[in-house]
Protein backbone atom coordinates (compact mmCIF):
# COMPACT_ATOMS: atom_id res chain seq x y z
CA UNK A 1 0.00 0.00 0.00
CA UNK A 2 1.18 3.88 -0.60
CA UNK A 3 -0.10 6.81 2.05
CA UNK A 4 0.02 10.00 -0.05
CA UNK A 5 0.41 12.34 2.61
CA UNK A 6 0.88 16.04 3.36
CA UNK A 7 3.16 16.33 6.71
CA UNK A 8 1.35 17.04 10.14
CA UNK A 9 -1.83 16.95 7.98
CA UNK A 10 -4.96 14.60 8.71
CA UNK A 11 -3.19 11.79 6.86
CA UNK A 12 -0.69 11.41 9.97
CA UNK A 13 -3.74 9.45 11.36
CA UNK A 14 -4.02 6.63 8.65
CA UNK A 15 0.17 6.74 9.02
CA UNK A 16 -0.37 6.34 12.50
CA UNK A 17 -2.58 3.29 12.49
CA UNK A 18 -0.47 1.69 9.60
CA UNK A 19 2.38 1.88 11.99
CA UNK A 20 -0.42 0.00 14.37
CA UNK A 21 -1.14 -2.75 12.43
CA UNK A 22 2.55 -3.58 11.46
CA UNK A 23 1.30 -3.16 7.68
CA UNK A 24 3.69 -3.62 4.77
CA UNK A 25 3.38 0.43 3.88
CA UNK A 26 4.97 3.14 1.43
CA UNK A 27 4.66 6.71 1.76
CA UNK A 28 4.55 10.02 -0.55
CA UNK A 29 4.64 13.55 0.29
CA UNK A 30 2.14 15.51 -1.83
CA UNK A 31 2.10 19.28 -2.41
CA UNK A 32 -1.46 20.38 -2.49
CA UNK A 33 -0.62 23.47 -3.66
CA UNK A 34 1.08 22.75 -6.56
CA UNK A 35 -0.60 19.64 -7.39
CA UNK A 36 2.10 17.11 -7.68
CA UNK A 37 3.56 14.41 -5.77
CA UNK A 38 7.12 14.23 -4.23
CA UNK A 39 8.36 11.95 -7.38
CA UNK A 40 6.00 14.76 -9.81
CA UNK A 41 3.32 12.69 -10.53
CA UNK A 42 0.05 14.74 -10.99
CA UNK A 43 -1.74 14.16 -7.90
CA UNK A 44 -5.44 15.00 -9.64
CA UNK A 45 -4.57 11.69 -11.63
CA UNK A 46 -4.29 9.60 -7.98
CA UNK A 47 -7.08 11.29 -6.38
CA UNK A 48 -9.20 13.85 -8.53
CA UNK A 49 -10.25 15.45 -4.76
CA UNK A 50 -6.81 17.38 -5.54
CA UNK A 51 -6.23 16.93 -1.19
CA UNK A 52 -4.86 14.11 1.44
CA UNK A 53 -4.77 11.29 2.56
CA UNK A 54 -5.13 9.01 -0.52
CA UNK A 55 -4.37 5.14 -0.40
CA UNK A 56 -2.88 3.54 -3.10
CA UNK A 57 -3.84 -0.62 -2.40
CA UNK A 58 -1.59 -3.54 -4.15
CA UNK A 59 -4.73 -4.09 -6.59
CA UNK A 60 -4.11 -0.07 -7.73
CA UNK A 61 -7.28 1.04 -6.54
CA UNK A 62 -7.41 4.03 -4.15
CA UNK A 63 -9.30 5.00 -1.32
CA UNK A 64 -9.93 8.47 -0.50
CA UNK A 65 -11.37 9.97 2.73
CA UNK A 66 -10.00 9.65 6.12
CA UNK A 67 -12.44 7.95 8.04
CA UNK A 68 -12.65 5.46 5.59
CA UNK A 69 -9.50 4.59 4.95
CA UNK A 70 -8.90 4.25 8.60
CA UNK A 71 -11.69 1.77 8.79
CA UNK A 72 -10.17 -0.10 5.90
CA UNK A 73 -6.68 0.10 7.70
CA UNK A 74 -8.15 -1.30 10.62
CA UNK A 75 -10.51 -4.17 9.02
CA UNK A 76 -7.91 -6.06 7.61
CA UNK A 77 -6.50 -6.83 11.00
CA UNK A 78 -9.00 -7.25 13.24
CA UNK A 79 -6.58 -8.89 15.72
CA UNK A 80 -5.51 -5.62 16.73
CA UNK A 81 -8.55 -4.29 18.47
CA UNK A 82 -8.89 -0.59 16.53
CA UNK A 83 -12.66 -0.90 15.77
CA UNK A 84 -15.14 -2.69 17.80
CA UNK A 85 -17.40 -5.16 16.92
CA UNK A 86 -20.02 -4.51 13.50
CA UNK A 87 -23.51 -3.60 15.08
CA UNK A 88 -22.62 -2.63 18.71
CA UNK A 89 -23.37 0.78 20.49
CA UNK A 90 -19.10 0.99 20.36
CA UNK A 91 -19.19 0.84 16.62
CA UNK A 92 -21.82 3.44 16.35
CA UNK A 93 -20.04 5.55 19.25
CA UNK A 94 -16.70 5.04 16.86
CA UNK A 95 -18.70 6.62 13.89
CA UNK A 96 -19.74 8.92 16.15
CA UNK A 97 -16.41 10.56 16.97
CA UNK A 98 -14.69 9.74 13.67
CA UNK A 99 -17.58 12.44 12.06
CA UNK A 100 -17.09 14.67 15.06
CA UNK A 101 -13.61 15.21 14.16
CA UNK A 102 -14.30 15.66 10.31
CA UNK A 103 -17.63 18.01 10.82
CA UNK A 104 -16.75 19.54 13.83
CA UNK A 105 -12.93 20.06 14.85
CA UNK A 106 -11.13 19.39 11.74
CA UNK A 107 -13.56 21.92 10.07
CA UNK A 108 -13.33 24.52 12.65
CA UNK A 109 -9.49 24.79 12.55
CA UNK A 110 -10.05 25.70 8.89
CA UNK A 111 -9.84 29.39 8.90
CA UNK A 112 -6.64 28.83 10.63
CA UNK A 113 -4.86 27.43 8.16
CA UNK A 114 -6.09 29.47 5.00
CA UNK A 115 -4.00 32.28 3.78
CA UNK A 116 -7.04 34.31 2.75
CA UNK A 117 -8.87 34.63 6.29
CA UNK A 118 -9.30 37.77 7.53
CA UNK A 119 -8.22 38.38 11.49
CA UNK A 120 -11.57 38.93 12.67
CA UNK A 121 -12.60 35.33 10.91
CA UNK A 122 -9.72 33.52 12.64
CA UNK A 123 -10.66 34.98 16.00
CA UNK A 124 -14.00 34.15 15.31
CA UNK A 125 -12.27 30.44 14.30
CA UNK A 126 -10.27 30.23 17.67
CA UNK A 127 -13.41 30.90 19.53
CA UNK A 128 -14.97 27.98 17.90
CA UNK A 129 -12.62 25.76 18.25
CA UNK A 130 -12.54 26.59 21.93
CA UNK A 131 -16.41 25.08 22.13
CA UNK A 132 -15.10 21.98 20.08
CA UNK A 133 -12.67 21.26 22.84
CA UNK A 134 -14.60 22.09 25.52
CA UNK A 135 -17.11 19.38 24.45
CA UNK A 136 -14.08 17.51 24.29
CA UNK A 137 -12.53 18.26 27.95
CA UNK A 138 -15.96 17.34 29.78
CA UNK A 139 -16.18 13.52 27.22
CA UNK A 140 -12.79 13.19 28.83
CA UNK A 141 -13.77 14.37 32.21
CA UNK A 142 -14.95 10.87 32.78
CA UNK A 143 -11.87 9.44 33.22
CA UNK A 144 -11.43 7.19 30.11
CA UNK A 145 -8.05 6.89 28.71
CA UNK A 146 -9.39 6.93 25.19
CA UNK A 147 -12.41 7.87 23.47
CA UNK A 148 -14.08 4.31 23.60
CA UNK A 149 -12.62 3.68 27.23
CA UNK A 150 -9.37 2.02 27.66
CA UNK A 151 -8.96 0.56 24.23
CA UNK A 152 -7.02 2.87 21.62
CA UNK A 153 -8.88 2.67 18.57
CA UNK A 154 -8.95 4.82 14.81
CA UNK A 155 -11.31 7.91 16.22
CA UNK A 156 -8.07 8.24 18.74
CA UNK A 157 -5.54 8.68 16.26
CA UNK A 158 -7.88 10.99 13.89
CA UNK A 159 -8.85 13.19 17.34
CA UNK A 160 -5.35 13.05 18.19
CA UNK A 161 -3.84 14.19 15.17
CA UNK A 162 -6.39 17.32 14.93
CA UNK A 163 -6.31 18.15 18.42
CA UNK A 164 -2.13 18.83 18.16
CA UNK A 165 -2.90 21.53 15.25
CA UNK A 166 -3.88 23.22 18.16
CA UNK A 167 0.11 23.89 18.62
CA UNK A 168 0.63 25.34 15.54
CA UNK A 169 -2.38 27.86 15.65
CA UNK A 170 -1.40 29.99 18.68
CA UNK A 171 -4.61 27.78 20.79
CA UNK A 172 -3.22 26.88 23.94
CA UNK A 173 -4.57 23.13 25.23
CA UNK A 174 -3.71 24.26 28.85
CA UNK A 175 -7.19 25.27 29.33
CA UNK A 176 -8.31 21.78 28.34
CA UNK A 177 -6.35 19.76 30.68
CA UNK A 178 -7.97 16.30 30.00
CA UNK A 179 -7.77 17.57 26.26
CA UNK A 180 -3.72 17.98 26.62
CA UNK A 181 -3.48 14.83 28.22
CA UNK A 182 -5.05 12.49 25.93
CA UNK A 183 -3.12 14.24 22.78
CA UNK A 184 -0.03 13.56 25.26
CA UNK A 185 -0.79 9.68 25.72
CA UNK A 186 -1.62 9.24 22.09
CA UNK A 187 1.79 11.28 21.24
CA UNK A 188 3.43 8.53 23.54
CA UNK A 189 2.60 5.96 21.63
CA UNK A 190 5.38 4.33 19.11
CA UNK A 191 3.21 4.32 16.27
CA UNK A 192 2.95 7.84 16.83
CA UNK A 193 6.43 8.07 17.24
CA UNK A 194 7.28 6.27 14.40
CA UNK A 195 5.02 8.19 12.25
CA UNK A 196 5.85 11.77 13.29
CA UNK A 197 9.12 10.96 12.73
CA UNK A 198 9.08 9.46 9.15
CA UNK A 199 6.58 13.11 8.38
CA UNK A 200 9.41 14.79 9.49
CA UNK A 201 8.01 16.61 12.62
CA UNK A 202 10.04 14.75 15.30
CA UNK A 203 14.12 14.88 15.13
Amino acid sequence: MKLFYKPGACPLASHIILHEVGAAFEIEEVDTDAGVTKSGKDYKEINNKGYVPALELETGEVLTEGASILQYIAAQYPEKGLVPEVGTVATARLQEYLNYTSAELHKAFGPLFSGSATDEEKQAAIVNVGTKFDYLNDLFGDGRTYLLGDQFSVADAYMFVVSNWSNFVGVELARWPNVAAFVARVAKRSSSQAAMRAEGLLG
